[in-house]
């Protein structure tokens, strides 16, 4: 008899899949002394677990901050972990090959680099990297609130008020930013109550 998967069977299915595309393109890179810096959701969700566990979000998607001069160890790395490179709509980015769906993808940022022509600032470089408990390498707070703020959409103010909630950002990350950058922190850090 056909069993039926349960949404939240489902659910958990997709977390675990997140987790195991992480873990692979990250030892990937390790093995190939690819240089990277995890960023976006899966860089917020470790920030934040290093204070409170419980306060993590999870996401489903996982950026990988890299050198575009790396792109051929990069795409090495990635084949041998059955991923393939793909550019979609100017976007750099790892699929499974067996299974090209983007929303399944890694996807790539080019360290010191623009995302968009219009940010104020360029991505972290990989300078800007640490590596965290367990060997994790993340951008770091700072360069990750700079990415968040530039971004400023609806998931990246969340993210923002996720580090501010468990204690990481605070005042002290706004010197150096453009205003409007420092004005968009504020704005958060007010209405957090900070």
């Amino acid at each position: 008899m056909l069993k039926l998967t349960t949404p939240w069977e489902k659910h958990r299915m997709a977390l675990d899949d997140v987790t195991k595309r992480l873990e692979r393109i990250t030892r990937a890179f390790q093995n190939a002394s690819v240089g990277y810096g995890l960023v976006g959701g899966q860089a917020v969700a470790l920030w934040v677990a290093t204070r409170d566990p419980d306060a993590v979000r999870t996401t489903k998607d996982v950026d990988v901050l890299v050198r575009r001069e790396d792109l051929p160890a990069v795409r090495a790395a990635a084949r041998a972990v059955d991923l393939e490179y793909f550019e979609v709509l100017g976007v750099g980015m790892l699929l499974e090959r067996e299974d090209a769906n983007a929303r399944k993808g890694v996807h790539l940022v080019w360290a010191g680099e623009k995302v968009r022509p219009e940010y104020a600032l360029p991505s972290p470089t990989l300078q800007e990297c640490e590596t965290l408990e367990g060997g994790l390498v993340v951008v770091s707070l700072p360069g990750l609130v700079r990415m968040k703020l530039m971004a400023n959409r609806d998931q990246d103010r969340v993210h923002l008020r996720d580090l501010i909630d468990v204690g990481l950002v605070d005042r002290g990350l706004s010197g150096g930013l453009p205003q409007v950058l420092q004005e968009r922190l504020e704005a958060l850090l007010a209405e957090a109550g900070k």
